[in-house]
């Protein structure tokens, strides 16, 4: 990830693997990490039941705040690009409960279409 494209607010995968180990103590027994994503201090984590926003407050980011989406609280989902190539794209994800939905942005080159399938997998 290049700290431009962080900085601009844009996403990069993460190692599922290594997403699974930093939050084991927080997964189910059942539950696995299929795809994750992080900004600068934040990250976005598909698991086989959830959605799990991770947001780092402050200037050191020593504050965390973790929260739980599952997919049956996800309403509809759409993805916004320049065309199918998906050069810089967004996910909105709207939540049950929320007035506006949550936006996340992928840089070119991020598989924006891996994640639509994820959320086509376990919310439809």
């Amino acid at each position: 990830m290049g700290l431009l494209d962080a900085m601009m607010g844009n996403a990069s995968e993460v190692s599922a693997d290594k997403i699974t180990q930093e939050f084991a103590p927080l997964l189910a027994r059942d539950e696995r990490v299929v795809k994750a994503f992080k900004l600068i201090r934040d990250s976005f984590i598909f698991t086989n039941k959830r959605l799990i926003l991770v947001d780092k407050q402050g200037i050191t980011g020593s504050k965390t705040d973790i929260h739980t989406i599952p997919y049956k609280s996800i309403n509809q989902f759409s993805k916004r690009s320049n065309g199918l190539l998906d050069l810089d794209a967004e996910l909105l994800i709207w939540v049950r409960g929320l007035d506006k939905p949550l936006i996340k942005e992928f840089k070119k080159g991020e598989d924006i279409n891996a994640v639509y399938q994820i959320l086509s997998e376990f919310v439809l």
